[in-house]
């Protein structure tokens, strides 16, 4: 089986060490979780996308080629095809004003395009292998604040309205709030019972 992870953090998957003003919580889990994907034999693929100078933006050339089902970007095309490729994806990234950073988003705007990684006619994915997808999140808000009082947007703008419309059925979102409230002890804990 094959697992890409798309991981966006400014530290990079680099700062899962407890190195002060170099680390995040959202990378040791990321080192948690290849650590199981590898130890069950999985081929794991990670995009790290500042560590690759990803640009999220879509420039007027971008949305021209989108238009057309045409990538000129490398990168993009390179994501592409490992993507098409994957058993498993997981999207890991921290949850600022209540929704996925710029990174990720501009991921999804060009990566998963249509004529590339869906029909545009019929808006059918063409990631033949159905791939699981999993969605690993840190935020400061507390669970119930988001899903109660915010209404939970990102199970409305990733489940919804991207992974149900091209119809990928099989996905599953977990989230850790308030880390930065918990003790050391109570980080390591996660850390070591968290599994996918």
């Amino acid at each position: 089986m094959k697992t890409v992870i798309i991981f966006d953090h400014p530290y990079t998957a680099t700062a899962g060490d407890n190195v002060p003003h170099h680390r995040s919580f959202l990378a040791a889990l990321l080192k948690t979780v290849m650590a199981q994907q590898r130890q069950a034999n999985h081929d794991v693929d990670l995009i790290d996308l500042h560590a690759d100078g990803f640009n999220p933006v879509m420039s007027a050339d971008d949305l021209s080629n989108w238009r057309r089902g045409q990538s000129t970007d490398p990168m993009v095309a390179d994501y592409q095809r490992r993507l098409l490729t994957a058993d498993r994806i997981i999207f890991m990234f921290p949850v600022w004003w209540e929704v996925m950073p710029a990174m990720t988003k501009g991921f999804l705007d060009k990566v998963y395009a249509k004529g590339q990684l869906y029909q545009a006619d019929t808006m059918q994915t063409k990631l033949t292998k159905q791939p699981r997808i999993d969605i690993i999140t840190t935020m400061s808000t507390p669970n119930w604040i988001y899903r109660l009082i915010f209404g939970a947007p990102l199970a409305k703008l990733l489940f919804r309205g991207t992974f149900l419309k091209t119809r990928l059925w099989h996905f599953k979102w977990h989230n850790f709030a308030q880390v930065e409230k918990k003790t050391p002890a109570q980080r390591e804990a996660i850390l070591h019972n968290f599994t996918l």
